[in-house]
């Protein structure tokens, strides 16, 4: 599977460099390939389009502000592909970008429930920590593989499902950041 990271700043690498480690084919796409370097990794860095050409999926990880732009520049090249929203929308009543981008993408939101500390290093004392995720039945194979990928353990919340996804960011943010509890804190679900 060859995965376009859109957006090299703080979890866009991180991503991206978790998932080239664990051996996928990733291009990181820039506006500036020629001044970006990520290093210890065996991705490449290229231009958005050309890093988009190939894609077999595209790893948003724009801040939320500008994904309208993006969807603006290259929505034709994002027709039929599975997008994996990272984003989100800072201070905004609604967390993900779906509303900026083309209706004719397959929509998976996931990667922003935790702290990039914890993509990182998703391991914790019991295992490792849990990625919820909302996409097409269709496309959720695909989308746990991706999350496998960077370490973590998908639970799936179902198809269109982002809001219950971004509550849970909500969730991470309240208790992370305004209890003062600490980036490294991950959701879990637990069954018996």
């Amino acid at each position: 599977m060859k995965i376009a990271v859109i957006g090299t700043g703080f979890i866009g690498s991180i991503l991206g460099r978790s998932l080239a480690n664990a051996g996928q084919d990733v291009v990181f796409g820039s506006r500036h390939p020629e001044e970006t370097a990520v290093s210890g990794t065996s991705a490449k860095v290229a231009s958005i389009g050309d890093a988009l050409a190939g894609a077999d999926v595209v790893l948003l990880a724009l801040p939320g502000v500008a994904v309208a732009e993006f969807s603006s520049a290259y929505g034709d090249a994002l027709a039929g592909k599975v997008v994996i929203d990272a984003t989100n929308q800072m201070g905004q009543p609604v967390a993900n970008s779906r509303g900026a981008l083309p209706s004719n993408i397959r929509y998976v939101r996931a990667f922003n429930t935790l702290g990039g500390e914890n993509m990182a290093d998703p391991q914790f004392a019991d295992g490792p920590a849990d990625m919820f995720f909302s996409g097409p039945e269709a496309d959720r194979s695909l989308a746990e593989s991706v999350i496998q990928g960077v370490g973590l353990r998908p639970i799936y919340l179902g198809e269109d499902q982002e809001a219950l996804v971004d509550a849970l960011f909500q969730i991470w943010i309240a208790l992370a950041l305004k209890q003062g509890r600490g980036r490294r804190l991950a959701l879990r679900l637990i069954e018996h």
